[in-house]
């Protein structure tokens, strides 16, 4: 993922506007994710975690389908089971 290009579902932008997520903390989980994993009920989209500093170490949490090109965020949340697990 080295030229990151990715676009957003619907659902993905209400959340991150509904949240006040930042766009760049989703490109860095994108890019450079502390754990992903394939999402366990659907094989097309895949899940990417990355504790983001400035949200106190919050982790956000950036399903995506790996099946459109670009990937398409599906959608982004801050995880609070992932919380110091990573």
């Amino acid at each position: 993922m080295e030229d990151l290009n990715f676009t957003l579902s619907d659902h993905a932008m209400f959340r991150i506007e509904q949240r006040k997520l930042e766009r760049q903390w989703v490109v860095a989980t994108l890019k450079s994710p502390d754990l992903e994993e394939p999402h366990p009920q659907d094989a097309d989209c895949r899940i990417a975690y990355k504790a983001i500093a400035e949200a106190d170490g919050r982790v956000l949490k950036v399903v995506y389908n790996t099946s459109t090109d670009p990937i398409r965020v599906v959608t982004v949340h801050f995880d609070r089971r992932m919380r110091g697990k990573l």
